[in-house]
């Protein structure tokens, strides 16, 4: 897939990209994520000052009227809604040993989407919620599942749909791994790859409300608070996971294995700097 857009345009898109992704001189060795996540957040208001900051969650549906319309009476009729309605019967049926999702998340799992990720102290490292239900399903002897397949798309789906509403409150905590987590997150998401030399900022700093191809590609901001998506591009559900490593294939790159460190440092980047916005997911895009 390659994007229609003439160089003039990559060009000075590239340079506002630049300057949102650069620190200020001096600054190099001491990151700011909130300095950053409220700079990230300018940068898109002013791109699309006709858009509330809430409607960034709805991706392209907020930049576009017919497709906002669109979206609206497709909402009557979700897409999703049979895979909401698979994860909230996955997510009450009990473990062989009679223990359930409930016993491994904080208030039952209910509520609790807009905290995920998050860095754990002891690990060192970011754990996002689907790892998180793949690990409580092998604390109780069940069998990991996919992380790019319809039952996990499912579970999070209906844990998203308990949250919505609910602001992204990322938290990065007094610990350098955290801050590290969050800035190899942000790297990554600014780095080119791919034999179309594309890094993810390209599509969503640079270019949202442009079309690749039949797509108009989403902002950044507030992408992940949809998620779990159905795309008609997929004819299905699809978790982080699977848009991470699409998107990676997209451009020619080879994509990481779902879970990789990298991008559970990614979803930990994208998160923070949505923190405020509401979770919107389950979502639908086109």
């Amino acid at each position: 897939m390659v994007l229609v857009l003439t160089p003039l345009r990559l060009a000075l898109a590239a340079l506002g990209a630049l300057a949102l992704s650069v620190p200020p001189a001096g600054a190099a060795d001491t990151p700011d994520p909130a300095a950053d996540a409220k700079a990230f957040r300018n940068y898109f208001v002013r791109k699309f000052p006709n858009v509330k900051l809430e409607e960034f969650v709805n991706g392209p549906y907020a930049l576009n009227q017919d497709m906002h319309r669109q979206w609206e009476e497709k909402e009557q009729f979700p897409p999703y809604e049979f895979s909401l309605e698979m994860g909230k019967e996955m997510f009450a049926m009990p473990f062989g040993n009679g223990k359930g999702y409930a016993d491994c998340f904080p208030n039952q799992g209910i509520g609790i989407r807009q905290n995920y990720p998050y860095f754990d102290n002891k690990e060192g490292k970011v754990v996002t919620l689907e790892l998180a239900l793949n690990r409580c399903r092998e604390a109780n002897g069940e069998p990991a599942l996919s992380y790019v397949e319809d039952e996990m798309a499912a579970l999070t789906a209906y844990m998203a749909f308990t949250s919505r509403g609910k602001p992204f409150d990322i938290r990065i905590p007094d610990d350098p791994r955290a801050l590290e987590a969050y800035q190899n997150g942000k790297r990554y998401f600014y780095a080119r790859r791919g034999q179309l030399n594309f890094s993810c900022a390209t599509c969503h700093v640079q270019n949202p409300g442009e079309r690749m191809r039949a797509e108009v590609l989403a902002p950044a901001l507030g992408i992940l608070n949809a998620m779990p998506i159905y795309r008609s591009e997929w004819g299905g559900m699809g978790t982080i996971s699977r848009r991470f490593t699409t998107c990676n294939s997209q451009i020619r790159g080879v994509p990481l294995d779902p879970q990789d460190e990298e991008y559970r440092d990614l979803e930990y980047y994208l998160s923070y700097v949505s923190n405020g916005l509401p979770i919107s997911g389950p979502g639908a895009r086109p």
